[in-house]
């Protein structure tokens, strides 16, 4: 699994942060190598003087020397102790920096240990090899460790201020792609009106106008097939009329054959009127809250004229859904005249809220024959019917305009096989909480 992020702002902010970090480190070895490293050196240099001048080597011991003044001891403040006054004055809150051991080791010519006890003054303690088990306490008024804690805290503050500004630039940058990502959702629901502000780099800008050309050539092409179904329709319905009058004026005798011909042009109008609705365009602008449970239970209401048992199970306070109450009656309306069209047995409609992925589910199931396992996604596609499990009635258009208005709302719709016979068609619509 790669660690790089996949989108183009997630890359652009990884890029800059880890070219912001690596200019820190360098920044950060470099203070350290030629400015804080040679200061303390200093220091230790200056302080292993001042030790050498403290003891004297003796051949029967560690004395003090005769010719060091008083007055020196109280102007440096510098004080010999044995270890137990040490760490009665602080010598155990101390911290061994080995570093500086080193260093005071090649200093005094022996075996040095360096530790520093934070505090006002900033305390040296010093262990020289000429007096082990000695100390030699050393106040360094005016130099403390906030003083390298301030500078790790400004490298620090730089690298997050860089970052941020960085995070912010690609922020910036990569905005017209998010507005872009979601115009192309909106276009991909029949959504046209939608144009997007032509601003950001040259690039960007390039392709929002390309984006929005190709928005309104679609748009002009959907306006374009819809005028040209009208007028199909319209030519078609007037030869039909023509027809059905004509049928009126037939003999008695020729009953059945003016009924076969009603029937053919009541089909042939119901073919044209499903047609008109695949191609019809449902606005985003049309779209409300309302309970479904409202739609649901006005058609189920209607389609008892059909004189089947149809059992309606709702779940009490569903959330609301943004909706086209016409056109999402028209998807119940199909998946119940379809149960009632395959089947012979009750019909059972539901509606639940599932709270784990935030929809609302409206579910029509039947007893028929079902549809096969490899034929489930097909039939959802204009001029495809499950001929051989469930008849070959309609124009093949059903399943295809309930899946076009279903998608317009931001849902899917899904059939199964239910494992006791029978078919399920499920509807998910996204939820919103007021």
């Amino acid at each position: 699994m790669s660690i790089l992020p996949r989108s183009a702002f997630g890359q652009t902010v990884f890029f800059v942060g880890a070219l912001l970090l690596i200019n820190q480190i360098v920044s950060y070895i470099t203070v350290t190598l030629y400015v804080v490293k040679p200061t303390f050196e200093q220091v230790n240099l200056m302080l292993a003087k001042q030790v050498k001048t403290v003891f004297i080597d003796q051949e029967e011991g560690v004395e003090m020397t005769s010719a060091m003044s008083k007055k020196f001891f109280e102007i440096t403040g510098i004080e010999v102790m044995t270890q137990r006054e040490a760490y009665a004055n602080g010598l155990g809150q101390a911290k061994e920096y080995t570093m500086l051991s080193r260093s005071m080791s090649e200093q005094l010519n022996g075996s040095a240990r360096v530790m520093i006890s934070q505090g006002n003054p900033l305390v040296y303690w010093v262990e020289a090899p000429q007096a082990p088990g000695y100390w030699v306490r050393v106040p360094l008024s005016g130099f403390t460790e906030t003083n390298i804690q301030f500078l790790v805290f400004y490298l620090s503050t730089i690298g997050f201020l860089s970052v941020l500004g960085g995070w912010l630039f690609a922020r910036h940058l990569n905005k017209p792609l998010k507005s872009l990502q979601i115009a192309a959702g909106r276009v991909g629901v029949g959504d046209f009106s939608t144009r997007l502000k032509e601003e950001g780099s040259t690039e960007v800008i390039e392709v929002t106008k390309a984006f929005n050309q190709m928005s309104k050539g679609i748009a002009d092409l959907e306006n374009d097939r819809r005028l040209m179904m009208a007028g199909v329709s319209h030519d078609l319905r007037t030869p039909l009329t023509r027809i059905r009058l004509a049928t009126e004026m037939m003999n008695d005798e020729d009953d059945y054959l003016r009924q076969g011909i009603i029937d053919d042009i009541e089909d042939m109008n119901a073919i044209i009127d499903q047609f008109i609705e695949y191609l019809r365009h449902h606005n985003t602008a049309e779209l409300e809250l309302d309970d479904i449970n409202h739609v649901v239970q006005e058609v189920v209401h209607a389609e008892q004229q059909h004189q089947r048992e149809i059992r309606l199970t709702v779940q009490e306070n569903l959330p609301d859904v943004l909706m086209n109450c016409v056109a999402l009656k028209r998807v119940v309306t199909n998946m119940i005249e379809n149960a009632i069209r395959y089947s012979d047995d009750v019909i059972d409609v539901e509606t639940q809220y599932l709270a784990d992925k935030k929809q609302v589910l409206v579910t029509v199931k039947d007893r028929g024959p079902g549809i096969p396992e490899s034929e489930l996604e097909k039939v959802f596609e204009p001029f495809t019917r499950g001929d051989l499990a469930r008849g070959s009635e309609g124009s093949g258009l059903g399943l295809a305009i309930i899946k076009r208005i279903v998608s317009t709302h931001r849902g899917t719709v899904k059939l199964r096989n239910r494992q006791s016979g029978g078919l399920s068609a499920e509807v998910y619509l996204p939820a919103v909480k007021r």
